[in-house]
């Protein structure tokens, strides 16, 4: 990953994409491939999730199904999802993945970043809107492990080969 950066970014509320959130990261790679669209950086970056990501999802699933929210898959399945994630919107340099759930909404919005010379950036920003007390106490136990994975996920896309089917 020689000459690419993965660094935290500044997110200010509200967003477009989830304008009732109130808790949201960023996290950046500067020196991406130039040849991604923002499906393609979703697909390597999602996609296909290393063994110990499916583990901790497992995990997730199990716990959060005693409470009856909705588990969080982890197949690519055709194009209205990237590695679980229902697409809600798509466009050349932007993808906004997600779902609403009783505890919280959240989005995943990766956005690709043409800059010269001959290098993109890639960035993930995560937002959620916190319905009640069982969203607080989720994301304040995720977020360790979700920023883990973030930049598991970013540094993936310099050596992983699209998963797009």
């Amino acid at each position: 990953m020689q000459g690419a950066v993965i660094t935290a970014e500044q997110v200010v509320l509200p967003q477009p994409a989830l304008p009732a959130a109130d808790w949201a990261d960023r996290w950046s790679l500067t020196g991406a491939p130039t040849d991604l669209s923002a499906l393609d950086a979703a697909y390597r970056a999602l996609g296909s999730p290393p063994a110990w990501v499916r583990v901790l999802m497992r995990l997730r699933n199990r716990v959060v199904a005693l409470f009856g929210l909705k588990p969080a898959g982890l197949a690519v399945a055709g194009s209205e999802r990237v590695g679980g994630f229902p697409v809600v919107s798509l466009q050349p340099d932007q993808i906004v993945l997600g779902f609403d759930d009783g505890h919280l909404d959240f989005r995943i919005v990766i956005d690709v970043i043409r800059d010269p010379p001959g290098a993109s950036r890639v960035s993930v920003t995560t937002l959620v809107a916190r319905h009640n007390l069982f969203g607080r106490l989720y994301i304040a136990v995720v977020t360790p492990f979700h920023r883990l994975i973030v930049r598991n996920s970013l540094a993936r896309l310099m050596h992983a080969n699209p998963a797009i089917t």
